[in-house]
């Protein structure tokens, strides 16, 4: 016992001690990894952690023991030990491999990712800065967790109540920087896309949204912004509906990245991007209408992702369709029962004003189909039914081709953003499109629910049969999702991880 209070006597002292040097402009802090079995309460260091542990005469284990194991996802903070202002221990779990396949998930690699955030967190909090990380054993997701975690929107906050943001690095030793830097890409741009989606509505118009992306977009890539003309003489009719009772210009973005020289066919991202929903005529209750601002989501993953490609220099022909509008109910807006035609000719009854996601989408599609893609893969926080159906740590997916829906499911389990395959079937279709006067309407006929898939099953009245195609409703993961602790609150970019996972993996040229 005499040993135990000397030793945590001689503890507090350096808490004490290092909490003063902490608000010193040269504080550094250190985030290592560690594998604890809470049944043998043994713990395992990572190889960066063993290497600092024969640095300190092995006084961090010899800690880490004398408190028991880290659990998974929680850390531990060591304040003067060693070269360090302070030494965050993070939780890896116990480095088992036999994860439930239920989960549909790599759960070592979201273990990383939690564990760095983490470890981020715990510092900044502590008003240390400067960081530096262990790649845990997995670089990229490392990078992944840390720079999601260090992400806070707050442009409109006074600049002496921002709050500072970790300056974050690998250690220098690492064998695995390549990996590092690939993640912190990945990571760098679903931040993008989250301060897009973050972004109040009367500063993230069509105009400002275009504007942002032309601005910040990776060298590389062309950005063309078409105006209402051009859409009119598109014949666009289903996505200029939607823009009637706006006073803002609607915009359709079209993006090319061209990674490759020869002449194969593009894959073409849609995404939708309303930038305020208020549901037009058929306006939505006023409570946390303020989230709308984020309803052109899918677009900014759309651009984000492109730009990550590029950032990266993958060798991918990739075409980007973003449709840019608000829905609102001004004095020319869409009335419920008007019917408009679309660009392939089809024409729709607007039942509901405030299903207009898909009346945008349409006519992106449409055009999309025009290049001949390999395939369409669009995105968009399309129904609140989908959110009903999964929560809020799932997008669902509906595809028309098993091939591409392993690849997709494959690319979501690594990059820990997990989608669900929902059914597109005929039964659907005829709710949509079984009608006398008009070939579709935007809400279904029988009004029994499944309102995600009858969404849908409209949007694939608009892709040709033979093009293979899926469609994400990312309408659970818009925002404060609770799975993925690294993310913290606002809006969340995801699944922008999966999508470029899946098109580097499977659609890049060796």
């Amino acid at each position: 016992m005499a040993i135990f209070r000397s030793f945590a006597f001689k503890y507090s002292s350096v808490v004490y001690r290092n909490r003063l040097f902490s608000s010193m402009t040269d504080s550094r802090g250190l985030v290592l990894g560690v594998y604890s079995d809470e049944k043998t309460k043994s713990n395992k260091l990572t190889k960066a952690a063993e290497k600092y542990n024969a640095q300190t005469n092995g006084q961090l284990l010899q800690l880490i023991d004398l408190a028991g194991p880290i659990s998974n996802g929680s850390q531990r903070t060591f304040w003067g030990l060693g070269g360090y202002t302070a030494v965050s221990v993070v939780g890896l779990g116990d480095g088992a491999k036999d994860w439930d396949a239920l989960e549909k998930i790599d759960g070592e690699k979201e273990n990383v990712r939690i564990a760095a955030g983490v470890g981020v967190k715990a510092l900044a909090a502590n008003k240390i800065f400067n960081i530096e990380l262990d790649d845990l054993e997995s670089a990229q997701s490392a990078a992944e967790g840390a720079h999601l975690a260090s992400y806070i929107y707050q442009e409109f906050r006074a600049a002496d109540k921002q709050k500072k943001i970790p300056e974050l690095q690998v250690l220098s030793d690492s064998s695995k920087k390549d990996e590092w830097n690939f993640g912190k890409v990945l990571a760098n741009s679903q931040n993008w896309a989250r301060t897009l989606s973050n972004t109040p509505a009367n500063h993230m118009t069509p105009t400002l949204f275009a504007e942002n992306v032309a601005k910040n977009m990776a060298k590389g890539v062309e950005v063309v912004a078409h105006d209402r003309q051009w859409a009119e003489q598109q014949g666009m009719g289903s996505f200029l509906s939607v823009s009637n009772g706006s006073a803002q210009p609607p915009i359709f973005l079209e993006l090319t990245y061209r990674g490759i020289d020869s002449a194969e066919n593009p894959i073409a991202l849609v995404g939708k991007g309303i930038t305020f929903d208020s549901g037009g005529i058929s306006i939505k209750p006023s409570a946390k209408m303020d989230a709308m601002r984020a309803d052109m989501s899918g677009g900014a993953i759309v651009a984000a992702t492109i730009n990550a490609l590029a950032e990266t220099g993958a060798k991918v022909y990739v075409k980007g369709f973003i449709p840019l509008t608000e829905n609102m109910p001004g004095g020319r807006a869409t009335k419920p029962g008007d019917v408009f035609k679309s660009r392939n000719g089809k024409t729709i009854c607007v039942d509901n004003t405030d299903a207009e996601g898909r009346l945008v989408l349409i006519d992106a599609l449409d055009y999309a189909a025009d290049f001949k893609p390999q395939f369409i893969l669009d995105i968009a926080t399309l129904t609140g039914a989908m959110s009903v159906a999964l929560g809020d740590c799932l997008t669902g997916a509906f595809v028309n081709n098993d091939k591409l829906w392993q690849h997709l499911e494959k690319a979501s389990e690594s990059s820990g953003d997990r989608l669900w395959r929902m059914p597109l079937l005929k039964h659907y279709t005829k709710q949509m499109t079984d009608f006398s006067a008009y070939d579709l309407d935007n809400i279904a006929k029988s009004g029994k629910g499944g309102g995600s898939c009858t969404a849908a099953a409209f949007l694939r009245e608009f892709v040709p049969k033979d093009t293979p195609w899926v469609h994400l409703d990312i309408a659970p993961v818009m925002g404060d999702t609770s799975d993925q602790s690294y993310l913290g609150e606002g809006m969340c970019g995801r699944p922008l991880r999966t999508i470029y996972e899946l098109i580097a993996q499977n659609y890049q040229r060796k």
